[in-house]
């Protein structure tokens, strides 16, 4: 290395702690580390966070595929710098599809070669930054395997300019390209001419019930059908129901998870005399016929429809639908107890009047519901229709993780803006701009960025109304992708089913590429060969966007995954989004930020699917979702009402946790308490005193609420024997698999005998339910000894206290008293630090507590342009280890609270927010440590003396977390 190198630096540091000395104090920026695949140590994620910063790349990997090139395909298409990718034919891995992947990135500045080697077979990354050079190094392909799930060992390392590695690796890149040449249009097609596959893994496999629809061979039996691992759980839980006498149930099955499939299972299982299949589209009709032959084995002779002109209600197993079922000559010449076992199919549409009708004429000894969206969308309960009795629930990410659906890659893009400057928003109807020539050249441009190039696509795209769709089908006609005119229709509600079907088939043969509609798609329609989905619309149900998703995801040969493009303008209900791709029903911004930035962190969600959002689009989500009123009362009213409807009761905190529903801590505190909640949305009365009300107002605000177990835990020894010493309070926290600190539980206790509480919170909460008695903390008023507790009171408190343990055992931990990227306020800061008071409102900026020597500072990085200059501090994150602040104005090195932080006497847990609109609530960072102090001034009229730092932080931020204040790695290209 250079003479003068700094030993003293951050990359010494970092080698120091790599190759030496593990105890040493270091960034963790550069040093080395494996990369295996486990858990979300990935090396997906690691090439993601090495595009964003580094200003130039070389990718040196015998194979590519199609689906690792979707999973980088934002940061490549985003990337700024010169970026080169060099591979080979070797083994004929790579198909000519992957090739065009290739070729398709020329478009966005990337070098594509092809090396000479007969047998090219390295895997190494390498990545240009400002002074050094980053590399990884191992056994991972350009594979989607590979960067995600294999079992790989990958070694990440780091060195400066002018380092004899650096050299090496310049070397061994020079040589790789004089050795290569560039790859072109006329060497794929010529590749595909010759190209044979390899033969694949050529163990057998049974078939299972996951939707294959690959075609047999009609000269060999059929191979033995078996339910897959989700569907034989299923099929076990629909049995026990029925062991237990009871003779309704509801299946809730994401859309391609093989509801169809399943239900012959069970058909299967019982082996009812008669058997009645209804539906509500006679499209699904045949299509639910041959799935059933396939599974029950039974002549052709036995089945039978009720459709149209078709009446074969003599038939043993009978499929109908519910137009044709509901007339009354077809119903009435029915005996109502024909049927043994009846299911209908797309439950979710069984309270209309027609399922009605046949649901009360029929007395089946076994009646099965199956839906995909059971959610409450036209007031009827569905639940009560199936008493209940849910016996199994196959929601959509679940699917993705068991495999049971091809995974999908989301791209969220930015839609068209006018000359004039205004964007596709919530009023823009503008039918004329809306088919300029402008915006069809940004969609077509979009298709070809993000569409498949591996094979041919077949893709549907969602429109606002039937004339956007008219329109652009037309305009689309007149385009063309990849060099290729494009082939589109459009389709609607005025279509007739023939015409439908038709679209349909040329779409599935390959003489369409898009079919353009509103709304005829959103369910009821299979086309399994659909591998692309465009969203042209805004987002204004989650549940009709998973519909739409849904309509590309079930398997089908030569499929190997979705591409969704959903083109974004300036919607109000962007936030909608998160919330429908994460399944996310919590109405808790918290939670929706953190599934966008979690997806963003580890690169892919659900198995193997991915989200990515170009940078305005991302913008757009994110303000929408600080905006918008997730806990609104209209939503609060929805979700007690679903919650009740599956219940067939009325929901406690604890079904919300139970079933990942809404987040119970939002249902708890957005007003007085739940109980409260309960009474004012659903009118049932709460059966509290008013001392209990206060009482639960306290728990609801100050224990439910808490982050931590400590407080919920004081409670329930005290409401169960009355008094308790600290240490016994320690020894029931710590039984329970907590840690506890005496001051930790010093602070609970304070929150019950009010002295943790301001005055104005003193009078709010009126009477404190607990107080010290010589070294012991007794329970007072409704919790004392002899206090008279109503019933609704000790059922709400035991439910409240076993959901706050619940929450806290899943989102926080008690050994540390903070999560890095939670969000806590000021207050949340005061209590997990064990501070004796809440001084939340004169911590400006940061506060040294002297007791527990530890000091929260709070930073919001985009100052209001209302503060003065005294107070617009130029606080910045510099990288994810390291953060430039500034302290209070006035203030000097040797100000008592600065010295403290200067010379690190006091722990640093340092809280970041964007801006204002964010709330009350910070994102924690982590521990910091204070270097480099100087004095400094603030500009102004008069100028105050400041002192300006960097603190350093004890572990580095997350990149996505880091990324989400420094938005820098996907800007639209």
């Amino acid at each position: 290395m250079a003479r003068d190198f700094d030993w003293s630096s951050d990359f010494a540091l970092d080698l120091e702690y790599g190759f030496a000395n593990r105890a040493v104090a270091a960034p963790k920026a550069n040093g080395p580390r494996l990369v295996d695949n486990a858990d979300d140590n990935t090396m997906l994620r690691a090439l993601r966070e090495e595009l964003k910063t580094s200003s130039q790349f070389v990718f040196s990997v015998a194979f590519v595929s199609p689906g690792a090139i979707s999973l980088l395909k934002q940061e490549l298409v985003s990337f700024r710098g010169a970026g080169t990718i060099i591979t080979s034919d070797y083994l004929g891995f790579n198909s000519p599809g992957a090739f065009r992947e290739l070729l398709a990135l020329r478009n966005h500045g990337i070098d594509v070669r092809l090396h000479s080697a007969a047998a090219f077979h390295p895997k190494g990354y390498i990545f240009e930054h400002d002074s050094r050079v980053t590399m990884i190094l191992g056994s991972s392909n350009l594979t989607k395997s590979a960067l995600v799930t294999n079992h790989e060992w990958n070694l990440r390392v780091s060195a400066l300019e002018g380092s004899d590695l650096g050299d090496q690796i310049d070397h061994l890149v020079d040589g790789q390209l004089s050795n290569s040449i560039e790859l072109t249009e006329q060497w794929v097609d010529e590749y595909e001419l010759t190209y044979v596959a390899p033969p694949r893994n050529s163990r057998t496999r049974t078939i299972v019930g996951s939707g294959d629809t690959r075609m047999p061979d009609p000269d060999r039996p059929l191979p033995l059908i078996a339910p897959n691992a989700m569907q034989a759980e299923a099929l076990s839980e629909l049995d026990a129901i029925r062991r237990s006498g009871k003779d309704k149930a509801i299946v809730i099955s994401a859309t391609g998870t093989g509801k169809t499939i399943l239900s012959a299972f069970d058909v299967r299982a019982v082996d009812p005399d008669r058997f009645l299949f209804v539906v509500h589209r006679e499209q699904i009709l045949d299509k639910a016929i041959q799935e059933f032959q396939r599974v029950l084995g039974a002549a052709p002779s036995d089945f039978g429809k009720i459709s149209g002109s078709e009446r074969a209600t003599d038939a043993r197993y009978v499929f109908a639908t519910r137009q044709s079922l509901s007339r009354d000559d077809v119903l009435q010449s029915i005996d109502p107890h024909a049927f043994e076992y009846i299911l209908i199919d797309e439950a979710h549409g069984a309270a209309s009047e027609s399922y009605r009708k046949i649901l009360s004429h029929f007395r089946p000894t076994f009646l099965l519901g199956m839906t995909a969206t059971p959610e409450r969308t036209d007031g009827a309960d569905l639940f009560e229709l199936f008493d209940y009795n849910v016996a199994y629930e196959i929601r959509l990410n679940r699917a993705l993780e068991e495999n049971m659906l091809v995974p999908f890659h989301y791209f969220g893009v930015t839609d068209y803006t006018t000359d004039d400057g205004s964007t596709i928003g919530d009023n823009f109807a503008d039918l004329p701009k809306l088919l300029s020539h402008a915006r069809v050249d940004h969609i077509r441009a979009t298709l070809e960025t993000y569409g498949h190039k591996s094979t041919p696509v077949k893709g549907l795209i969602f429109c606002r109304s039937k004339a956007e769709a008219h329109g652009l089908a037309e305009a689309l006609n007149r385009s063309s992708v990849d060099g290729k005119p494009l082939r589109t229709r459009a389709l609607t509600g005025d279509d007739t089913i023939e015409q439908r079907e038709a679209a349909v088939a040329l779409l599935e043969g390959g003489e369409l590429d898009y079919i353009l509609t509103v709304d005829v798609f959103n369910e009821g329609i299979d086309i399994p060969s659909v591998n692309q989905v465009v969203m042209l619309r805004q987002t204004q149900s989650a549940i009709i966007f998973v519909q739409q998703l849904g309509r590309g995801l079930r398997i089908a040969p030569d499929k190997e995954f979705l591409v969704v493009i959903d083109f974004i303008g300036n919607y109000a209900n962007n936030y909608l989004i998160p919330v429908a791709l994460f399944g996310d029903e919590s109405l808790n911004r918290e939670s929706v930020r953190k599934n966008l930035i979690a997806a963003e962190e580890i690169g892919v969600v659900s198995g193997l699917s991915s989200v990515r959002f170009d940078e305005i689009a991302q913008q757009r989500v994110l303000e929408a979702i600080a905006a918008a009123k997730l806990d609104s009362m209209a939503n609060l009213r929805a979700a007690l009402e679903n919650m009740q409807a599956r219940l067939g009761r009325v929901p406690l905190l604890a079904d919300f946790q139970r079933f990942d529903a809404a987040d119970p801590v939002v249902l708890g505190t957005v007003r007085g308490n739940y109980p409260e909640l309960v009474s004012k949305l659903l009118k049932v009365p709460t059966g509290l005193s008013t001392e209990e009300w206060d009482a639960l107002a306290l728990l609801s605000q100050e224990v439910l609420a808490a982050k931590r177990p400590h407080e919920a835990i004081v409670v329930r020894e005290l409401l169960a024997h009355g008094e308790r010493s600290v240490d016994q309070l320690i020894d029931a926290i710590v039984s329970q698999g907590f840690s506890a600190t005496p001051a930790q539980v010093d602070t609970a206790v304070r929150a019950l005998t009010f002295e943790f509480y301001t005055e104005q919170e003193r009078n709010k909460y009126k009477i404190p339910l607990a107080e010290r008695r010589d070294g012991i903390i007794a329970a007072t008023g409704v919790f004392g000894r002899n206090a008279s507790r109503s019933e609704s009171f000790v059922s709400a408190i035991e439910d409240l206290l076993e959901t706050t343990i619940a929450v806290v055992s899943e989102r926080y931990f008690s050994d540390v008293p903070f999560v890095q990227g939670r969000q806590y306020s000021r207050k949340d800061a005061c209590r997990l630090l064990s501070w004796s008071k809440n001084v939340s409102a004169t911590i400006y900026g940061y506060k040294v507590d002297a007791l527990t020597r530890t000091c929260p500072i709070f930073v919001t990085l985009h100052k209001s342009d209302e503060i003065s200059a005294s107070t617009a501090y130029g606080d910045e994150l510099l990288s994810r280890s390291t953060m430039r602040w500034f302290t209070r104005s006035r203030r000097t090195l040797q100000s008592g609270e600065v010295r403290s932080i200067v010379e690190n006497e006091v722990d640093l847990h340092v809280f970041v927010k964007k801006d204002d609109a964010e709330g009350s609530d910070f994102y924690y960072l982590g521990k910091a440590r204070s270097e480099g102090a100087a004095e400094t001034v603030m500009p102004g009229d008069t100028p105050h003396a400041v002192v300006e730092m960097i603190l350093r932080f004890d572990q580095s931020i997350d990149a996505a977390l880091f990324d989400y204040f420094q938005p820098m790695l996907t800007s639209a290209s």
